[in-house]
């Protein structure tokens, strides 16, 4: 019985890296803790370890919330109702199957009735049982390449989170910028765009906020003595400003490279399962790049000259803080060194791949590259500590259950396929011809972006990735044009706390309102709608067009 307790804990552990919908885990207590004597990046591993998982999986609750028992019986009623009540003429039987497990799939999902990892192994249990396919042929999507490839890169990333690397990469970014208080926003928006695009977003920003928080509560005790601002955590703009542009940059940055969000990789995933068709991390930094280069200058002058301008045109000693920080890391250790040696080289044979190292190693692709990486880290040995480079304890903290939502998705696109359920819901769409492409881009990305506020943004794009593709080829659009449209959908949702681990973070600082994100997110997504519309109709194609 202890056993099955402590299975279950640990799948509640991996629903909440897979889910990254991390309430409200900065509490008011911890801006107590981050002065500018005393930031967050001093203070002890005990405090860290408590700042860091305030919320722990064995302190959930054991009863169900009403929304999860509602889902819990939800999903299985949709099952049935669809399996016995559901019989279109052109449909075939497993057709019918595959949708009626969608439908209780997706509602699990939505709800967490279920952690999100257990619901990935649905496809696994009942698409054999149900004669949809055999183990063997859906065991085999939770192993696709695209996986290890997302798993070698996280052990890059654990590795420089383990030796700080991360940590003095943000640091020197930041200490470029002078004090004034507008170019320090994009400073600390930069430097987390950055880092997100090869760690984690929820990496990422637990790292950053501690640092953001130092410097907003050095801001307002500078600003005390002026009655004309308001320094309250929630009032004060340059607070606001920093926090939500620190969660904005994490989720842009993480659309930057093709291991930079969860969505990304489940693209490539899905478009290889679909048609062969390999995206390398190469000729998604073709298309990413330029989006990163292009929201972040822009949102950052939304931020700091529309939405919260800022009074004071310079803060006194804003730069000490961080150079204090950058200071506290001392000279770089022999271990970052490595760190950086390995990822700089990781970097560059997955950017040069495909038209040079591929000419002298044919049967070299992204995901062994990633992989090579990560075992060379294990077998380094560190000159500062006893161990290697990296360990298997380091490794545990990899979110191993976003793994089995990747497997999860596949296997779902797989049965959506081999069961001809693609064709009857693309025979349905036959009618919608002749609405212009940039219209059903709109439709498209403005739904899914709708379902992302409300969803993990990860769960939302699995669904979405194999229908999006049925329905393209209907209409006689390119599939991965539309599906990079969901895929942008899904990523650049900025109204709520759930619908990115980013925003939910800075939320949790108490200098954002739940309103004042809400008002700010709106016109962000409205902008981010229009955006998407017309990169995907002139620049996607340039960058997929010549895929199929």
């Amino acid at each position: 019985m202890m056993t099955a307790k402590r299975v279950w804990v640990q799948m509640w552990a991996w629903n909440d890296q897979a889910k990254a919908m991390l309430k409200a885990i900065l509490t008011l207590n911890v801006l107590a803790m981050s002065t500018a004597a005393r930031s967050t990046g001093n203070l002890s591993k005990e405090e860290k370890a408590e700042y860091a998982n305030s919320k722990k999986p064995n302190e959930k609750s054991a009863n169900y919330t009403k929304p999860q028992l509602i889902g819990l019986v939800l999903g299985p009623l949709l099952f049935l109702l669809i399996k016995t009540l559901v019989s279109p003429a052109d449909m075939s039987t497993t057709a019918v199957t595959v949708l009626a497990v969608v439908a209780w799939i997706a509602a699990w999902w939505v709800t967490e009735a279920m952690p999100i990892p257990v619901t990935s192994l649905l496809p696994l249990l009942l698409f054999p049982l149900l004669g949809v396919m055999e183990t063997g042929a859906v065991s085999a999507n939770y192993g696709d390449p695209l996986i290890f490839l997302f798993a070698g890169s996280f052990m890059i990333a654990l590795s420089m989170e383990k030796w700080n690397l991360h940590k003095r990469i943000a640091l020197s970014i930041i200490s470029f910028v002078g004090t004034n208080p507008s170019t320090l926003i994009l400073g600390f928006m930069v430097a987390t765009a950055f880092l997100s695009m090869f760690i984690s977003n929820t990496a990422t920003t637990m790292m950053m906020v501690p640092i953001s928080l130092a410097v907003t509560k050095h801001v307002a005790d500078s600003l005390k003595e002026n009655s004309g601002i308001d320094t309250t955590p929630g009032k004060f703009p340059f607070g606001t400003a920093l926090m939500l542009g620190t969660a904005y940059a994490a989720t842009i940055g993480g659309f930057g490279s093709l291991v930079g969000a969860p969505a990304n990789i489940i693209l490539a995933a899905t478009v290889n399962s679909l048609y062969g068709i390999e995206i390398s991390f190469a000729r998604w930094l073709l298309f990413g790049v330029p989006m990163v280069l292009l929201l972040i200058p822009i949102i950052w002058l939304y931020l700091t000259k529309i939405a919260f301008p800022l009074k004071v045109k310079s803060i006194p000693g804003g730069r000490d803080i961080v150079k204090k920080e950058l200071t506290g890391l001392g000279k770089m250790s022999y271990e970052e060194k490595v760190v950086l040696t390995v990822f700089t080289l990781t970097g560059l044979a997955w950017i040069t791949r495909s038209f040079i190292l591929n000419n002298f190693i044919p049967g070299l692709d992204d995901t062994l590259i990633a992989l090579f990486a990560g075992i060379l880290l294990f077998a380094i040995p560190a000159k500062n500590k006893e161990g290697h480079i990296l360990d298997w304890d380091t490794v545990l903290k990899l979110p191993w259950g976003i793994l089995w939502l990747f497997g999860g998705g596949l296997a779902l696109a797989a049965g959506i396929m081999e069961s001809g359920l693609d064709q009857w819901i693309g025979g349905q769409l036959t009618e919608f011809g002749n609405i212009p492409l940039f219209i059903t881009i709109a439709l498209i990305v403005g739904t899914i972006t709708i379902m992302t506020e409300f969803t993990s943004n990860t769960a939302t794009a699995t669904m979405v990735y194999p229908i999006v593709a049925v329905a393209a080829a209907t209409l006689g659009t390119d599939p991965i044009v539309l599906m990079v449209a969901a895929n942008m959908g899904a990523t650049f949702a900025y109204m709520f706390p759930v619908a990115a681990p980013p925003n939910a973070i800075v939320f949790g600082t108490g200098y954002v309102k739940m309103s004042t994100m809400a008002l700010t997110g709106i016109w962000l997504n409205l902008f981010s709608l229009v955006f998407t519309v017309i990169v995907v109709y002139f620049y996607v194609p340039i960058i997929f067009g010549n895929l199929m």
